[in-house]
């Protein structure tokens, strides 16, 4: 169930980047998108009693191996996160320097406008 609300809310954020005309408003849903992405990988790696991996001892560790919570979907969302950071801050300055340059956000009113 919780899949299914992730792929609602990444086709939320796709109906947005596809239909929206407004800059402002395609960068929020390429934000939802990145954001369903996330929580996703976060969702794959979830075990339900899931403990932290750090193993203490060595005799523990078959025990430990079959409850214990994956930490490559963690590091893959840590560094999706400062991927997302980095074309957001992108995005918002191509429009803002658009914004500068047409005076509008209106994407069919700057490629009326490009010469």
């Amino acid at each position: 169930m919780v899949y299914v609300l992730c792929l609602i809310l990444f086709m939320v954020g796709l109906f947005g980047v596809l239909t929206q005309r407004n800059l402002i408003k395609i960068i929020v849903s390429v934000t939802i998108v990145e954001s369903a992405v996330n929580l996703f990988l976060i969702l794959v790696g979830y075990r339900s009693g899931g403990r932290a991996p750090i193993v203490e001892d060595a005799s523990a560790k078959a025990a430990f191996a079959a409850s214990s919570v994956d930490p490559l979907p963690q590091a893959m969302v840590l560094t999706s996160i400062v991927i997302g950071l980095g074309i957001l801050a992108l995005l918002v300055a191509i429009s803002m320097r658009l914004y500068h340059r047409y005076g509008t956000y209106d994407v069919t009113e700057i490629r009326r406008l490009r010469g």
